[in-house]
């Protein structure tokens, strides 16, 4: 717990711009001033500086943080402050009056993402550790901590190796997220996919000694009221992928264990729309497979049927992800829903295209693509919405099924996988795409490497701006 509400010595922090910081000292007494100029402190962005008291001890920490630009989401308060929760002294401390409540509450959220660590295997993960306290009002502790404690459950997902993380725990995380939330959960496990009609998971997971399965959770922020819209989210929860038959060479299976970081995104998402008691009905769908490799593993060249009974005839087993997904994209059209998104770490060509670190997006309509980026807008997050362009349907064209599930050309990937999906959603429903890589490369502010959730913020800003 990075957070207190109650504290008679907390420490004020002070947050300067490079380019306030001459003015800001010209206000100070002569000691402040000179002590500052001693230290060399120039407000640069992570920098901080100390100012004792005639005690020698705290009297309030100055603060360098980056000048707010919109086309620099690091500056985003979210992040400009996060830094700090592991650079500062332990001790207490409280953003000075004059940061507003909004900034408050953003700063507040980076610094308990600044301080995730993920330690649960090493042996000394057991021992408290001596972290800044940063005091918080208690009527924002709720707020502050939902968001936190949604990306920290993306994060350690993603982050649990393959061994902890098949699809039986992955269905554990969500059935302790149901009974937090009094959601329904329910499950369709193994060949029971096969009787429920679910032929693409299960032939995406049959390999493995670790069974597929279809996950749900179901929710409502007023289980009396049946006329509240309905929004389906939707994770791919390949919890580990080899690639199958067509296996990945090493170096790309290696951080594999993400593979379901689609699934961890919209647990994360779900997490807060019930925090915050959207008002609305929320399904949450996860196909959940360990892409492994066995005799019995599905191979190139095989037909198989979806939910949706249109075939498909596989040209490449590692584009796996697509074919779990599109039989819980066509539950969720049999459940009339008003709106469905669906996160997946679907392609190494959406990386290719923006990079490791900014999610695709696409929808098949315009308007969603362009709200959803609209309100990534401030949030500290970028999300970039690629065209779900119909003339590369002519890719997936097989000469003997409905469609094959992936393209031989090579080029567009990201648009040709997207477009696979796009097959098995209704053309009345609004539905967005996102293609995360759902992995940090680097350490950033309040960014550690490993297990990210990305697209997590703009989303759900998005979904607060609709349904309240």
């Amino acid at each position: 717990m990075s957070f207190i509400t109650e504290s008679s010595n907390s420490i004020p922090l002070v947050p300067l711009v490079k380019n306030e910081l001459e003015d800001y000292l010209k206000e100070q007494q002569n000691f402040v001033s000179n002590w500052v100029n001693q230290s060399s402190f120039k407000a640069l962005p992570n920098e901080f500086c100390l100012i004792p008291n005639q005690s020698g001890q705290i009297d309030r920490v100055l603060c360098g943080v980056p000048l707010f630009s919109e086309n620099n989401p690091d500056s985003a308060p979210i992040w400009s402050m996060s830094s700090f929760s592991t650079s500062l002294p332990e001790g207490e401390y409280h953003f000075e009056a004059n940061v507003s409540e909004n900034e408050k509450i953003q700063a507040a959220i980076g610094w308990g993402l600044g301080a995730y660590r993920f330690d649960f295997f090493k042996k000394d993960f057991l021992v408290p550790k001596k972290i800044p306290l940063l005091k918080v009002e208690a009527n924002q502790l709720a707020q502050i901590q939902a968001f936190v404690d949604a990306f920290t459950l993306v994060r350690d997902m993603v982050n649990t190796p393959a061994n902890h993380m098949m699809p039986e725990e992955l269905s554990e995380v969500v059935q302790e997220l149901a009974q937090q939330h009094q959601a329904q959960f329910s499950e369709v496990i193994g060949d029971d996919l096969l009787t429920e009609n679910f032929p693409a998971i299960h032939a995406v997971g049959r390999a493995s000694e670790h069974p597929p399965r279809l996950i749900k959770l179901e929710w409502s922020s007023d289980a009396d009221n049946t006329e509240l819209p309905l929004l389906t989210l939707v994770g791919k929860g390949v919890c580990f992928d080899t690639g199958g038959l067509d296996l990945k060479p090493s170096k790309f299976m290696r951080n594999m264990k993400k593979d379901m970081g689609g699934a961890a995104h919209v647990l994360g998402l779900a997490h807060l729309i019930m925090s915050f008691d959207l008002p609305l009905r929320l399904q949450v769908l996860i196909a959940a497979a360990d892409n492994a490799i066995s005799g019995d593993a599905f191979r190139p060249g095989d037909i198989i049927d979806t939910r949706a009974h249109k075939t498909v005839e596989i040209d490449n087993t590692d584009a796996e992800g697509r074919l779990v997904l599109c039989d819980a994209l066509t539950l969720a059209c049999e459940s009339s829903s008003s709106l469905i998104i669906d996160f997946a770490t679907l392609t190494g060509a959406a990386r290719v295209a923006v990079g490791t670190e900014i999610p695709a997006l696409f929808s098949n309509s315009l308007t969603l693509a362009r709200d959803i980026q609209l309100a990534s807008d401030n949030t500290g997050e970028t999300l970039w919405p690629l065209p779900l362009h119909h003339a590369y349907r002519y890719q997936l064209d097989s000469p003997v099924a409905d469609i094959t599930n992936c393209s031989a050309e090579g080029y567009g990937g990201a648009i040709t996988a997207a477009l696979y999906l796009n097959e098995f959603v209704d053309e009345d429903i609004e539905w967005a795409h996102l293609d995360v890589m759902a992995w940090n490369n680097r350490t950033r502010d309040g960014r550690p490497k490993g297990g990210e959730a990305m697209g997590l913020l703009a989303v759900f800003n998005y979904l607060q701006q609709r349904f309240v």
